[in-house]
Formats: structure tokens, sequence, C-alpha cells
């Protein structure tokens, strides 16, 4: 494996970052932003929203003042969001300028961008609400026994947004997830017109950075931020996903201690990595590898 070096980014080309959570990805799009110049864009499927800051580690103030961010935090806590609106919002910042700097731990984003996205149209309003039913009802096997195997084999089955996302697509437009990609147009931003970074992240170094970050973000008020959440908390809402929400609101509801949530809150963190660095493995094989400084 042979490590990108930053000095062998070019700066008159789209930079695209991603990699697994607590990894450094924000840090390393600032270091370029300064040196080179550039907009930081947004990847992150959960910093998208209002409602989480500091839980979401979206960049701090004065990060943001290092240089311009872009889709950090634009959109209501109880609204919604999708790869497509994304892809949508991002397609101006292609094209006008500056350079974007394209960091997240989004996987689908990145495909997305750089391979095409299906263009399914909008389901009607009763297909959400009864896939989040059967799904807390039933559970995730429930909508896995829905879907046929070629959509089974091209999500991760472990992940429920993913699953639910396939499920609706399904009874919502009687055609499968797999068949609408397989009409998939051409991407917004083909990979090779792009430097495609993917952070690589060592178990044994990402995992006690996890333990240090979730620990951190408590002491910078993820506690208060999850207090000012608790009257509108809904579970079904995409941003309640924010890992360490539920954790921290079931503390706040009196259902388990801190150091509970905490520990909770850091295994999900963990687990969630895991799932990250498997999919960047098996879809981003052609990404350029960056080994970050040790912490």
């Amino acid at each position: 494996m042979t490590l990108l070096a930053l000095d062998h980014i070019p700066a008159d080309r789209p930079v695209l970052i991603a990699g697994p959570t607590a990894s450094g990805k924000s840090e390393l799009a600032l270091r370029i932003a300064e040196t080179q110049g550039g907009v930081i864009v947004n990847a992150d499927a959960i910093q998208v929203f209002a409602n989480w800051r500091i839980l979401t580690a979206r960049p701090a103030p004065q990060d943001q003042a290092r240089a311009p961010h872009r889709l950090y935090g634009h959109v209501p806590g109880d609204g919604t969001y999708s790869v497509g609106q994304w892809l949508r919002e991002l397609a101006p910042l292609l094209a006008e300028g500056p350079r974007p700097i394209i960091v997240g731990g989004t996987g689908l984003y990145f495909s997305a961008l750089t391979e095409g996205l299906a263009e399914i149209p909008a389901l009607p309003a009763h297909v959400r609400p009864a896939a989040a039913a059967r799904l807390q009802a039933r559970g995730i096997e429930s909508l896995l026994a829905d879907l046929d195997a070629e959509t089974l084999a091209r999500i991760d089955q472990r992940n429920p947004m993913r699953v639910q996302r396939a499920w609706e697509v399904w009874h919502g437009t009687g055609r499968t997830l797999a068949a609408w990609q397989d009409s998939t147009p051409a991407p917004l931003l083909p990979l090779s017109a792009a430097t495609a970074i993917l952070v690589d992240a060592p178990k044994d170094w990402l995992t006690p950075r996890i333990a240090r970050r979730f620990a951190a973000m408590l002491e910078q008020g993820a506690l208060d931020e999850a207090r000012a959440n608790l009257p509108t908390w809904n579970p079904a809402h995409l941003s309640a996903k924010a890992i360490g929400a539920p954790e921290l609101i079931a503390h706040l509801r009196g259902e388990m201690t801190l150091d509970a949530a905490q520990e909770a809150a850091t295994i999900a963190t963990r687990q969630f990595a895991k799932r990250q660095r498997t999919w960047f493995r098996a879809r981003m094989q052609g990404w350029r590898p960056y080994r970050p400084e040790p912490a």
C-alpha cells in the first residue's frame, strides 16, 4: 500500500476525503484548504442537521472561520434528507467553485457522487411511516425478508436506514432498488476527475481515539445539547440517528446512568466505525490511502 503524501494533491481538482468516524477527516480537510485553498463540503448524512452539533462532531465555529464550509447544519432536526437532495445541493458548488474538498463518512454519498444515483421518484406519503412502523414492531428481519436477492446483495443488511430505504423503494414504486440502480445515469463527478483519499485508520489507533472523543463531547456540552433536544425527541427522525443521542436521551429520562450512557455510546461508535471500514474496503479500492499521524 502506497500512502498518499499531502504535497502530491493537485490544487486544481476536487478532493474527496472518506474515512471512519473519529479518524481526523475534518482536520485533514482543513489542512488542505488552508494550504491550497478550497471550500469544505459536508458528506456526512447526520451533520446536515441543525439540532446536533457537538454530538455529530460538526466543525466548531473556530474551524469554520479557518476555511469556508458548506452543507453543515442546514436541515431542521425534524426534517428529512436524502442522498438525492445532497447531490442537488452539491451540484452548483461543483459548477461554481472554488475547488470543493468533500469530506465525510457516509459512503453512499460518495458512491452516488462518483458512480451515479438512480433517479427514484418521490414515494407516496404513507410508505415511510409504514416502513418505520414495521421496523419498530417486527424488526429489521421483517424488512429484509421482503426484499429481492439482488437488492440484498447490494445493501448493508445491518444498517436499518439502508434496509428501510430499499423496502420503501420497492413498496413505493413497485420496482426493486437493484432495478433502479441498474438504470443509473452518469455520475456528477467521476472518480477519475477527483483526488479521492481514504483515511486509513487502524482499529488499534482508532478505538482509544473514539473513547477520548466522546468524553470530550461531554466536556464540551453534549449533555446540554441532548437536554435541548429532549422536548422534541422523536426516534423516528433521521437526526435521531446521531450516535450517542439515544443514550443521552435515555440518561436524561432516568433510564440509565451517565457512565452507562457514555459506555453504550462509545461501543455504538466503535461498531459504526467497523461497519464503515468494511464498506470502504469493499467499495473504495480505487481510492488513495492516507495514514493519519499518531495521536
